[in-house]
């Protein structure tokens, strides 16, 4: 056994280096290194906790760390960048799942030798059971979404907000009976754990794939929550401060996403948003006006001969796997005298910060990407604003159409630049289902095509110039 002063002053370098580590992953230019403190954090914490309570023999906790590393190098190196929200739903799953197994053996070994578990250890523990479950299936659904195993647009029945309602307060019932009868009953505890998983499916479906910033931020959130309660009920006290770190910088991010989108937590999660049909609440229609088409030979003559280029990723980009096109057509650029900036907007993407990772994996450096308060104020002087697989973030709807439901949503000002260019399949509205008015701007071109066949193109006709 470890001495007691030892594993204190371990747990607290341990939760030093969360903190440090969260504070550097601020800055894209320390993320790697706050990522790399958190997780030397983490290993210190779970070693020195499987060594001190002498859980199991050191050649099992070895073979589960071996196990575990490899995995982890595995995804890390396998998961290509395009696919990584899916992997952080699937990472939050396995945080929820822990601290629903965790919550549940401490619970069954109490009930198996007649443990009389005080008031708060019995809340704690239904708390890490109710939160990991919805967690785990809450995100393993985000991930089905993510990776198109079932449809991205909301799936909602009617009635579904009462069910829901129903089987929260089942599970508080039960809940309540559990701890109140004296006698070993396990039934209400399997009923719990059932319902919660059912809870966690219930609540994620609901809910569209443009909305998935949000909901890899709260769920992410919930696996810190459910981490924390399981820190209470194993009585770990470095595991309630990285579980009530994560919860809490998970719930300042939600609130982050949902005021980019100009929307409330509650209107995101029961608001069934994109559901409706096309321009079902706007007002405007695109009847009798035209989209301008531009020719590739054409584009690349407006980008080669540009002095500020101003590229607007969206979700688009990341499903034609186009980023290394993108950071080689604006090397091009700069070669002939341009300066090249990206626009990322808080929820472009499939979860938050999905446009910074995509660039950076094509050594797009970090000082060439701006968030939407830094580059709005430079659209007005872009000779060139191009718009790649983005959408309702650039739809200026939002600011003069008040019958939109993005009205009010903050977008990034690409209607001001003096040409615009943006790269889609087709005219199809963007997840909010209404028209773009940007497709019909008198300063608007659209390049129709796959991304990265498009900016292939794009690249080849630069270099000729």
């Amino acid at each position: 056994m470890i001495p007691s002063s030892l594993v204190q002053l371990a747990y607290l370098a341990s939760a030093a280096l969360f903190i440090l580590g969260l504070k550097r992953l601020q800055s894209p230019a320390t993320a790697r290194r706050g990522n790399l403190m958190s997780g030397v954090g983490m290993l210190l914490a779970i070693l020195v906790t499987l060594l001190d309570r002498a859980i199991l023999g050191y050649g099992t906790i070895a073979a589960g760390l071996l196990v575990g590393t490899v995995l982890g190098l595995w995804m890390a190196r396998a998961v290509k960048m395009t696919a990584i929200p899916q992997m952080v739903a699937l990472l939050n799953g396995f945080g929820g799942g822990a601290s629903l197994l965790v919550g549940g053996a401490e619970f069954l070994r109490a009930e198996l030798v007649g443990e009389v578990v005080p008031l708060a250890n019995a809340v704690t523990i239904q708390l890490a059971v109710l939160i990991g479950a919805v967690t785990f299936t809450g995100s393993g659904v985000a991930f089905a979404k993510l990776q198109e195993l079932i449809p991205g647009r909301p799936i909602a029945f009617a009635g579904q907000r009462i069910v829901s309602a129903l089987i929260l307060t089942a599970i508080l019932v039960l809940s309540v009976y559990q701890f109140a009868t004296p006698e070993p009953v396990l039934w209400p505890f399997y009923s719990v754990v059932g319902l919660s998983l059912l809870l966690g499916i219930l609540l994620v479906i609901p809910i569209g794939g443009a909305d998935m910033p949000v909901v890899v931020a709260l769920l992410n959130s919930y696996s810190g929550l459910a981490a924390a309660m399981t820190g209470f009920v194993i009585n770990n006290h470095v595991l309630i401060v990285s579980g009530a770190l994560v919860g809490s910088s998970g719930l300042i991010l939600t609130r982050i996403m949902c005021r980019a989108m100009n929307r409330s937590l509650v209107n995101v999660l029961f608001g069934a948003f994109g559901a409706v049909g096309p321009s079902a609440n706007g007002k405007r229609s695109s009847e009798g006006l035209t989209a301008r088409q531009i020719a590739v030979e054409d584009a690349a003559m407006q980008l080669a001969y540009a002095r500020l280029v101003v590229v607007v990723p969206g979700y688009g980009l990341a499903v034609a796997q186009a980023q290394h096109q993108v950071r080689e057509l604006a090397e091009l650029i700069e070669k002939k005298g341009g300066e090249v900036r990206y626009a990322i907007h808080p929820v472009a993407g499939r979860m938050p910060g999905h446009m910074n990772v995509l660039l950076a994996e094509a050594n797009v450096p970090y000082d060439k990407l701006y968030d939407m308060d830094q580059i709005n104020g430079e659209f007005q002087r872009a000779d060139v604003a191009l718009v790649i697989g983005a959408n309702d973030v650039v739809n200026p709807a939002a600011r003069t159409d008040a019958g939109s439901p993005i009205y009010g949503m903050p977008i990034l000002n690409v209607d001001q630049a003096k040409n615009v260019i943006v790269m889609k399949r087709s005219m199809a509205a963007g997840f909010a289902g209404i028209e773009n008015e940007l497709f019909y701007a008198p300063n608007t071109s659209m390049l129709f095509g796959d991304a990265k066949a498009s900016l292939s193109s794009l690249v080849s006709e630069v270099k000729l110039l």
